[in-house]
């Protein structure tokens, strides 16, 4: 079983320390595993010295802060800081070199249009690493994991720092962007490896604040660093040595899966003991193999995706956010760049506008905590985590119906607080809407959380991927203010889903063989 890792953005929280215990167990997702099993199921062969079959049975000993969630503060919380700087660090990769994208072209002689391609083939590379890194962190742990991504994220970050030609740059940056999808995928698993549930809230809002803010520094760090040194690969230069120090930090993280740690272990006993009679518990049963695992994890997020409306019009969504982010990174710099005339530098701060949208949005979460407690007063209802989300749709695209006509390329000089309010509104209907929908795809597919994150994330990433190929041809080919309006139409004309699935979604899981039911006698481990 891939942890569901985005289901630890949900406030209250989706899964229960037993939950997840019951989660660890699974390499492959089982129906019903979650929703059904019984405190007996769960609690069977967790004695230390029990026998089966003739095997010892491997488990924590209470006390001995073998378990990761066991450790002093102190370690968990370097493993939570060193954790959090990967994901910036990845999200930093995608978004830094748009700072000077136009100077890039001009020093490897491509149009604007290749070089888009930079952005481009790094974003789609957040959607296929994770087909592979998720099912082989449970295989050989999240640390292993962790080092062959950042070592080969910072190899393949030097071509781009050296090229002198675009098919070197390209193929840099496509096999770095598959390279650095580990962290992207399994860093909240990690966070939850260390952190009980009750004890999570500060960590994953750290680590939230990386993925989603981090995105929005690129432009900021970028556009400096050209300003500053005049040159563009400094912007890779200096997100190669970044990566560097973040690679060093990575390599001495402890491991903190448990199902891992119960197997070294186990190995540990044997090799002193000279025997094989002891095995983990996560062990028990359990003969899936890679092969299998990676099989589920390409096959199944397709066929949720396609066969359930849930996933797919949510996903759908969460791929239009998404992509309005990464178009901000290309509309931004024309509306203060090209229009007013601003630096590069300054229009990287134009990009704090976002990062104070989230802020507030991170502020208001507790709200949607009330909300959920109020509605389900008689047991779960999955819908219950789409007040915010309903509240988004409508910000959203407002903001970008701000951000459209609060800038005139042949009209009145309006002063940059118009656009700068726009990012503030879109980044707080980003954050509430990302966070409402992803909670309550896993909230309705608890049992297969982990394949319906992964068709989600899938769609998101090549759909965002496109988006540097035609975003700059809209707002120069069809006005600025049209373009915006444009996309503001299209935010209108989808707004009616979070509102449809909280009214209907009810049935629609209802008709569904995979989703989860209603009420607390579907959830046997409730919150």
């Amino acid at each position: 079983m891939i942890e569901p890792v985005e289901a630890e953005f949900a406030n209250p929280p989706i899964f229960s320390n037993q939950q997840e215990r019951i989660l660890e167990d699974e390499v492959i997702e089982q129906p019903g595993a979650i929703t059904h099993a019984s405190d007996d199921e769960t609690r069977a062969g967790t004695p230390e010295n029990e026998k089966l079959k003739g095997k010892i049975i491997v488990d924590f000993e209470p006390g001995s802060r073998e378990d990761p969630r066991e450790w002093n503060k102190g370690r968990k919380w370097f493993v939570t800081l060193s954790c959090a700087a990967l994901c910036l660090t990845v999200a930093l990769g995608s978004a830094m070199p748009t700072g000077d994208l136009s100077g890039t072209a001009k020093g490897l002689h491509v149009s604007d249009e290749v070089i888009y391609l930079s952005i481009t083939l790094f974003v789609l590379g957040f959607g296929v690493g994770p087909l592979l890194f998720a099912p082989l962190s449970e295989m050989i742990g999240r640390k292993t994991v962790y080092s062959i991504s950042i070592f080969f994220y910072f190899i393949f970050t030097l071509p781009s720092c050296l090229a002198t030609n675009i098919a070197t740059m390209l193929a840099g940056r496509m096999i770095a962007g598959i390279a650095s999808s580990a962290p992207m995928t399994n860093v909240g698993g990690s966070i939850a490896d260390v952190w009980a549930v009750e004890d999570r809230g500060i960590p994953m809002s750290i680590f939230s604040m990386t993925l989603f803010m981090g995105p929005c520094l690129g432009p900021l760090f970028g556009g400096w660093i050209a300003l500053k040194t005049g040159q563009w690969r400094w912007i890779y230069w200096v997100l190669f040595i970044l990566v560097g120090v973040v690679a060093a930090f990575t390599f001495i993280v402890p491991e903190t899966y448990a199902p891992i740690i119960l197997r070294r272990k186990a190995a540990r006993l044997n090799k002193e003991n000279n025997t094989d009679v002891y095995i983990s518990k996560h062990d028990l049963g359990n003969t899936t193999t890679l092969k299998e695992s990676i099989k589920v994890s390409l096959m199944r997020p397709f066929v949720l995706m396609f066969c359930e409306p849930i996933i797919l019009f949510m996903s759908f969504y969460l791929s239009f956010i998404y992509s309005l982010l990464y178009a901000l990174f290309f509309a931004f710099p024309i509306a203060f760049e090209e229009i007013r005339g601003w630096n590069m530098g300054m229009t990287g701060v134009s990009f704090v506008s976002i990062i104070i949208g989230i802020g507030l949005a991170m502020c208001i979460m507790p709200v949607q905590e009330k909300l959920y407690a109020r509605h389900c007063a008689n047991g779960a209802v999955p819908e219950a985590r789409l007040y915010l989300m309903m509240l988004g749709c409508i910000i959203m695209p407002l903001s970008l119906m701000v951000f459209a006509w609060t800038t005139f390329e042949n009209g009145p000089d309006i002063i940059w607080v118009g656009p700068a309010a726009a990012g503030v509104m879109f980044g707080f209907s980003m954050l509430v809407i990302y966070i409402s929908a992803n909670s309550y795809i896993v909230d309705s597919y608890s049992d297969y959380a982990a394949s319906a994150v992964a068709a989600k994330t899938f769609m998101r990433s090549c759909i965002g991927a496109t988006v540097p190929l035609w975003i700059t041809q809209l707002f120069h080919n069809l006005g600025f203010n049209w373009a915006g309006l444009f996309l503001s139409l299209v935010g209108f004309c989808i707004a009616p889903i979070p509102f449809i699935f909280f009214f209907k979604g009810g049935a629609v899981r209802e008709r569904s063989t995979r989703a989860t039911k209603n009420g607390a006698e579907s959830r046997d481990v409730a919150h």
